[in-house]
């Protein structure tokens, strides 16, 4: 996908590959392929790599101490993807949350992303988001990447992986 968008990764960057099934093993629906760029004290940029149909479940980039939570920019590059956010609810939507996981998506208010398209979260907001039938690669442009942090509205979710 990464070559078909026309994107050059480089052998140090495909050694950073993360993959994250946010602990549910079910990859192919809830999850992410991610390449981390660089992530300081004040600004992060990550390509987030979806196959068709996979989701980021639904979280939000809490405050914490008095620190912002993550200011977010997704900007689409190759295929099409949904991000969900609070508002109207779109009707009909073009996703619906993977089998078994409904209940823990609350926010309905559809953006679609084309290449090219961006939309900027603020801090704190409950969002989520699923590619489309071709798969999607966004680029993120945000404050410091805390993923540990994330609050998901899904109690099963764990961000960290755990080794047993």
């Amino acid at each position: 996908m990464l070559r078909e968008a026309g994107l050059v990764i480089t052998p140090a960057e495909r050694e950073r590959f993360e993959v994250a099934d946010f602990g549910l093993n079910e990859l192919e629906k809830t999850g992410l392929q991610i390449i981390t760029y660089v992530n300081t004290e004040r600004s992060c940029a990550k390509e987030i790599i979806m196959t068709p149909g996979q989701t980021c479940p639904e979280h939000q980039h809490p405050t914490i101490g008095g620190v912002p939570g993550k200011e977010e920019t997704f900007r689409c590059r190759w295929g099409i993807v949904y991000l969900y956010v609070p508002g109207s609810s779109s009707s009909p939507a073009a996703c619906v949350p993977p089998a078994g996981s409904k209940p823990y998506y609350t926010v309905y208010q559809e953006i679609c992303l084309k290449p090219g398209e961006q939309y900027t979260l603020a801090p704190d907001t409950l969002h989520w988001f699923q590619a489309g039938p071709e798969g999607a690669i966004v680029s993120e442009f945000s404050t410091r990447s805390t993923d540990e942090a994330d609050v998901f509205t899904d109690p099963r979710i764990k961000r960290v992986p755990e080794v047993v």
